[in-house]
């Protein structure tokens, strides 16, 4: 049966405010927010004024709130939340995918002892309900791999340069005027919002939880001109993709890196700030999933479905967690990659196991081979502090 939800939500941003109108025009919910926690109690608001408190207690000391939402940036913030709703018997509803991916093996724990539950398909892909597919759809070992556009501001930009031959500068400067960017880009730019995604999305898909520093993620903050028009000579679009995969010997791969797309992929076509999850299996081939991954309305309709989920009494089972399948993670695993440098001195830091591919100029330097995941991940630092530029191929 169907429960009545008082909510405390934490955070009025963009999808605060875009959950508030969404559940506003959905009369069937059977929630109500009865509290919203804001660092600014002062500031101007549309709505009525005595809902807003300044104090995580007003909403976690409340017995009628039987629901917390947490939609705040602080991932340290969300965590201290988090952790002391459910304590306290509350469950909880998240989009804070940089808390999620860091603790998650904890909250597992907490909400089985505490008898509650938190849900965050809101975390991984903005409208897309990846998570819930996986958990309940995908519930088998036929599962193959999981490989995405995850990060919509990223996709935003690329989509920028690739078609309508922005600059990276002008393309970051237009997603941040639309909301689609932050004012300081780095966690989306970087990989990192895809990688705290993939975490997550691989706890789901097969049972396994992967510290974020043991996978290796490049982002698209050094991408040129010249890698755009490159990718244009090779009939190719770049994008920034997530994958999970299980090779061969039941081992897991996992990476956040650009690639160097070809038109027969489904991933090929998403454009702007949506994001598309393709899903392969050993029997049922690809499946695909698509919509918009920025945004207020769109994210703000994810968290709602949570609700929604939460008010059947919903929880996930993480039942591929309990099959004890034997499933390691693994960066002994070759790619294929381009590698854009300036000179010869950069080239020697890398040990590649074949070159297939290679171009020197004045003005541009490139090489494509296969290499080892474990060797691009041993070499981060010297990736990040040089002027190079990493893509799948």
């Amino acid at each position: 049966m169907k429960q009545q939800l008082n909510i405390g939500l934490f955070g009025f941003g963009v999808v605060g405010s875009g959950l508030y109108e969404v559940l506003e025009q959905s009369p069937t919910a059977n929630a109500t927010i009865k509290k919203i926690c804001v660092r600014d109690i002062s500031k101007k608001r549309n709505i009525e004024t005595g809902i807003f408190c300044n104090e995580p207690a007003a909403i976690l000391d409340d017995p009628e709130i039987n629901l917390v939402v947490e939609l705040i940036d602080d991932a340290d913030a969300a965590y201290t939340i988090v952790k002391s709703a459910l304590q306290k018997g509350k469950s909880v509803v998240s989009g804070n995918k940089k808390m999620l991916a860091e603790h998650l093996p904890e909250f597992i724990e907490m909400q089985k002892n505490n008898s509650v539950g938190l849900l965050y398909d809101a975390s991984a892909c903005g409208s897309i309900p990846v998570i819930r597919n996986l958990e309940e759809y995908y519930d088998n070992d036929l599962l193959k791999s999981v490989t995405g556009i995850l990060n919509g501001s990223s996709n935003y930009i690329l989509s920028k340069m690739y078609n309508e031959g922005f600059s990276y500068d002008d393309a970051l400067k237009k997603a941040q005027e639309l909301g689609f960017a932050e004012s300081n880009p780095t966690l989306d730019v970087e990989g990192l919002d895809a990688l705290s995604k993939l975490v997550i999305i691989t706890v789901h898909a097969f049972g396994l939880f992967v510290r974020q520093d043991e996978i290796f993620h490049f982002g698209i903050s050094k991408i040129s001109e010249r890698d755009m028009q490159f990718a244009r000579e090779k009939g190719r679009k770049i994008k920034l993709v997530a994958q999970v995969k299980k090779t061969e010997n039941e081992t897991l791969a996992m990476a956040v890196i650009p690639r160097m797309v070809t038109p027969d992929k489904y991933i090929y076509n998403v454009e702007d700030e949506f994001n598309g999850v393709v899903i392969k299996g050993a029997f049922y081939d690809k499946q695909f999933m698509f919509g918009r991954g920025a945004g207020g309305y769109p994210t703000g309709s994810a968290v709602l479905s949570d609700i929604t989920a939460r008010g059947y009494n919903y929880r996930y089972e993480y039942k591929k967690m309990q099959l004890k399948n034997g499933l390691k993670f693994s960066n002994d695993f070759m790619v294929k990659i381009y590698l854009r440098f300036e000179g010869g001195q950069q080239l020697k830091h890398f040990n590649f196991d074949e070159v297939i591919e290679k171009h020197t100029s004045s003005d541009f330097n490139y090489v494509i081979g296969n290499i080892r995941l474990e060797e691009l991940l041993r070499k981060k630092k010297h990736i990040e502090e040089e002027e190079i530029f990493i893509a799948e191929f």
